[in-house]
């Protein structure tokens, strides 16, 4: 472990190296939740409402501007007891979008089936939102469709019903850390918890790099980034001190709205335009550039506390 420890942070000292050319303006970001009302298992003694309670009272400590959530619902079947995450989340001011009924997976499953997935949602977001607007939806998986056709089909569809597609623009695979997290809670290990904490910071301050390390080579500065995140109970627990590592790095927060406005998301914000690229990971591919060093958990998630 303390070997793929090393390997990230040499990763990050060198990619920071490479970074040294970048404007030093503050650059902007706008963080976005996946997965309401319920993601990832329930450590001991919690529930989605607190999971929810700890996200939202991070943000608003940290004053950031209104944060879109993007909704599941058949979560609200699944675990009833999740329902109330949604009227929270309104009741703090804060905006919801789809992410499809039951987070399908527009690779994998037909079209139509993904399209009335789409529709199933919406009921639930328009009583949720009451007159604001609802019509972003954030891909399930970050699936846009296998073939061309498909791609162009979707897109015609959303496009019909109003919607934007929130891109994402930076991400660090939160999401595999809160079924560890709920594990080693299980068994009260406060040395691999500890070691998880570490973990989770140094991937997202490596995402940075690599986003930040991608945009130069693209073109020259940064772009406003679309952070993904996931509303799990280990998020939740570090939320506040990985806000402060985006003000340390020289981040300031904006809206989802704000950040697309930015000419890179054009065809993201407008689905009757051509399709272009939407990930910085695409648009290096499209100018056939080398990737930089990917972030690492630096870790065994997969077997830690079992």
């Amino acid at each position: 472990m303390k070997t793929l420890h090393s390997r990230l942070s040499l990763v990050l000292l060198a990619a920071c190296s490479a970074l040294t050319a970048l404007p030093a303006t503050a650059q902007q970001l706008a963080i976005t939740w996946d997965d309401l009302p319920a993601h990832g298992p329930l450590p001991p003694g919690e529930t989605r409402v607190e999971i929810a309670q700890k996200i939202i009272a991070a943000m608003q400590q940290a004053k950031l501007p209104p944060v879109y959530g993007f909704v599941n619902g058949v979560q609200t079947e699944n675990e009833p007891a999740s329902a109330p995450v949604l009227q929270l989340w309104r009741d703090a001011g804060l905006p919801l979008g789809n992410h499809a009924w039951s987070h399908m997976n527009l690779n994998t499953n037909p079209l139509a089936d993904w399209q009335q997935d789409v529709i199933r949602n919406e009921p639930l977001l328009q009583k949720s939102m009451g007159d604001a607007d609802w019509h972003w939806l954030r891909y399930p998986y970050l699936a846009e469709g296998d073939t061309a056709q498909k791609r162009a089909e979707q897109r015609r569809f959303l496009a019909g019903r109003g919607y934007k597609v929130a891109a994402v623009t930076m991400g660090f695979s939160d999401y595999l850390y809160n079924e560890p997290y709920a594990r080693c809670v299980a068994k009260n290990d406060t040395a691999a918890i500890a070691r998880l904490e570490t973990s989770y910071l140094d991937a997202a301050d490596a995402a940075i790099v690599y986003s930040r390390s991608m945009s130069k080579a693209l073109y020259g500065h940064d772009i406003p980034y679309v952070l993904l995140m996931h509303v799990g109970a280990f998020d939740a627990r570090m939320l506040p001190r990985l806000l402060a590592l985006y003000r340390e790095r020289g981040f300031s927060f904006v809206t989802l709205e704000e950040a697309e406005s930015a000419p890179f998301y054009k065809s993201a914000v407008d689905l009757n335009l051509p399709p272009s690229p939407d990930s910085l990971e695409a648009a290096m591919a499209a100018r056939g550039l080398p990737l930089p060093p990917a972030p690492s958990p630096g870790l065994d998630l997969e077997q830690l506390c079992r």
